[in-house]
């Protein structure tokens, strides 16, 4: 199965990511088929060169069957390439039996 990853490179402390298609089976950091960009999160999130991806190589890779890891999917939703899927836990968010207590306690008291 191919798939379009982020590769680290750069120094310790120092990230720095090639967003590479590979083999699911390859190593993180090892052999891989094509480079199609690159991330540098030490950018800021304004600049231009913090993300660079070729997005025909990738749409092309894509239709051929190659599935985006999380993070690369991010940025192809970001793009308009791809959707990510919605969040599906709506239960996450809901207050626990404790915090509606206390909610309630909050609400009824008299403001001082």
């Amino acid at each position: 199965m191919l798939v379009i990853r982020m590769a680290r490179a750069g120094t310790k402390k120092r990230p720095f990511y090639h967003i590479v298609l590979a083999d699911s089976r390859s190593p993180r950091d090892g052999r891989f088929i094509e480079r199609l960009g690159y991330f540098n999160p030490l950018m800021p999130k304004d600049k231009e060169e913090r993300l660079k991806l070729d997005l025909d190589k990738v749409q092309a890779w894509m239709k051929k069957g190659a599935q985006p890891s999380d993070r690369v999917l991010r940025f192809l939703d970001k793009a308009g390439i791809a959707k990510r899927p919605a969040r599906s836990n709506p239960e996450k968010a809901v207050p626990r039996k404790e915090r509606k207590a206390k909610a309630a306690e909050a609400a009824a008291a008299p403001a001082a």
